[in-house]
């Protein structure tokens, strides 16, 4: 049997685990925020995780963008028309469906966001100094199971 909680008491382990998930959430919203602050004064903090996805992918349909991230195209497209009006983002034709565009970071959107990006990874690289190599790739190993864990829940 793992852990020792009943359905009343839950295991420590897990209340620890949701206590540090919380703050390590807070305090990547608001990082997130300042990092979009950065990328331009008008960025809104959610649109930031869309700029990291398109400098990821190259570019993508603004249907599987919003499945990505798990919005109604509603919200994607006030999202991405934001992003356009900030000369972050432009569309192209898609090459296979000439009724659809692919959306993808402008020139200056990728300078924008890879210079913040870059710098977010130095704050890493400073905050994590005193930690072995190893630990921080076991680190990333641990939060990509759980995320890819989170992707396959019900």
């Amino acid at each position: 049997m793992h852990g020792s909680g009943t359905a009343n008491e839950p295991d420590q382990e897990f209340l620890a685990l949701e206590r540090e998930l919380a703050v390590f959430l807070r305090r990547a919203r608001a990082q997130s925020g300042e990092m979009a602050r950065e990328v331009h004064p008008e960025l809104e903090p959610a649109a930031y995780g869309l700029l990291v996805r398109l400098d990821a992918t190259g570019s993508q349909r603004a249907t599987d963008l919003a499945g990505y991230f798990g919005v109604g195209k509603a919200t994607m497209s006030r999202q991405l028309r934001a992003l356009e009006d900030l000369g972050l983002v432009t569309r192209d034709p898609d090459p296979a469906d000439g009724r659809a565009s692919l959306v993808r970071l402008t020139e200056e959107g990728r300078a924008r966001f890879r210079r913040v990006r870059d710098a977010r990874r130095e704050r890493y690289r400073r905050k994590l100094a005193g930690w072995d190599r190893a630990e921080v790739a076991e680190l990333a190993r641990l939060l990509h199971q759980l995320n890819t864990g989170a992707e396959d829940a019900p």
